[in-house]
């Protein structure tokens, strides 16, 4: 099966838990881009105005006539249906076959997961015009549960995706102290890593131009910064990277660092101990049913319990095709997150824990680890970094 089929599969038992009766994903031409939902349901793309659409029993593509034998060809659709001059006939007469008196349609719409925000305002009154003076004219709702479960409960073709995506990560880590020496600078070290990765024809888990995040030293930009030609490595630095690839359609997230020098001072040892007290501590709180929130407040406490400042960010997000994947985070109860950190955890999601200090003189030292839920816990998808190895460069 291949996986926009388990995708679909998924999203039919989903509909039969959410309290609306039909999804439809809604899109124009998507060569410019689309849906972010759309690469789980469609292995390919659409010219015209077209209309993907789930009940709880069928898979319907409502599509233009030269979209369509792609769709039957794929065989994972149960009905397909082609137009020619316009959507809007052969889309209510779908809806009026699938959809009860009074049902309920949801449509790709959230305001505050922007993985589950796809359809654009252009597109909604699109629709909503198409709707009007029908029974359907009061039936749109958003889909935002049932998104966030699709890209967030993982079949095990998508962990297995992961699995490869990270074991690669971890190889590119393993190359960096044969990459540095003493005066090299940042931006040289990331030409190296997307050379190895380009030369793999590896993709970026965001945007390239700050893919890796490279940190060489208390000068470096903080966060989502991007390498510099002029911050050169030195020794008594911490050089930090922030690494995600996408391999086979599916993203890595991970961050590594190492002391430049023939021995780790104390005060390196504590801020990497202090580090992974708190991303144990936020662990040991994630399982299903919890609160991304709880999961935040226990490692927010363990690193202030430290003697750190607190964090600036989320302790943890999604990752899947990739690296800010939408749906819950672990994260505070801050304007900016919405209502993601209130999302309960589910078994199957793939999480970051990361977290990161800066001890006065040394550079940001921060360790980022991916993890999936289990029934009852978590198992870690990555090895954990649990020292500071120091390495003397040239």
């Amino acid at each position: 099966m291949s996986l926009t089929a388990e995708k679909l599969a998924q999203a039919t038992e989903l509909l039969n838990e959410a309290d609306f009766d039909v999804w439809i994903t809604f899109v124009r031409e998507t060569s410019a881009g689309s849906d972010p939902v759309l690469p789980l349901i469609l292995d390919g793309s659409l010219t015209w105005i077209s209309a993907l659409i789930v009940t709880k029993s069928m898979k319907i593509a409502v599509v233009g006539n030269y979209d369509a034998d792609a769709f039957v060809a794929s065989g994972e659709w149960d009905l397909v249906v082609p137009y020619v001059q316009g959507i809007r006939e052969p889309l209510l007469e779908v809806l009026e076959a699938h959809v009860p008196p009074s049902g309920r349609i949801g449509i790709n719409y959230s305001t505050s997961d922007d993985k589950a925000d796809g359809i654009t305002h252009g597109m909604h009154q699109v629709l909503s015009s198409y709707l009007a003076g029908t029974q359907f004219e009061n039936s749109l709702v958003s889909a935002e549960k049932l998104v966030q479960a699709l890209r967030g409960v993982k079949s095990a073709t998508e962990v297995s995706r992961m699995r490869e995506a990270i074991a690669e990560t971890v190889v590119i880590f393993n190359q960096v102290p044969s990459w540095v020496k003493i005066g090299s600078s940042e931006r040289e070290l990331s030409d190296r890593v997307q050379a190895w990765m380009e030369d793999r024809k590896y993709g970026y888990a965001w945007s390239k131009s700050g893919n890796p995040i490279v940190n060489f030293g208390p000068d470096s930009m903080v966060g989502h910064g991007v390498p510099s030609p002029n911050i050169k490595l030195a020794e008594g630095q911490v050089l930090h990277i922030d690494l995600g690839l996408i391999v086979n359609d599916y993203a890595s997230d991970l961050q590594r660092c190492w002391y430049i020098g023939a021995e780790v001072p104390e005060d390196v040892s504590h801020a990497l101990a202090a580090v992974n007290a708190a991303i144990s501590a936020a662990a040991a709180e994630l399982r299903p049913g919890v609160r991304g929130v709880d999961v935040d407040d226990a490692a927010r406490a363990s690193i202030t319990a430290s003697g750190y400042d607190v964090y600036q960010h989320a302790v943890g997000h999604q990752v899947g095709r990739v690296a800010h994947d939408g749906g819950g985070i672990l994260g505070p109860s801050w304007e900016r997150y919405g209502t993601t950190p209130f999302e309960p955890v589910r078994a199957g999601q793939v999480y970051t824990l990361e977290l990161g200090v800066n001890p006065p003189g040394r550079g940001y030292i921060g360790i980022e680890e991916m993890v999936l839920v289990t029934d009852d816990g978590i198992e870690w998808l990555s090895e954990r970094q649990l020292s500071m190895p120091a390495i003397q460069p040239e």
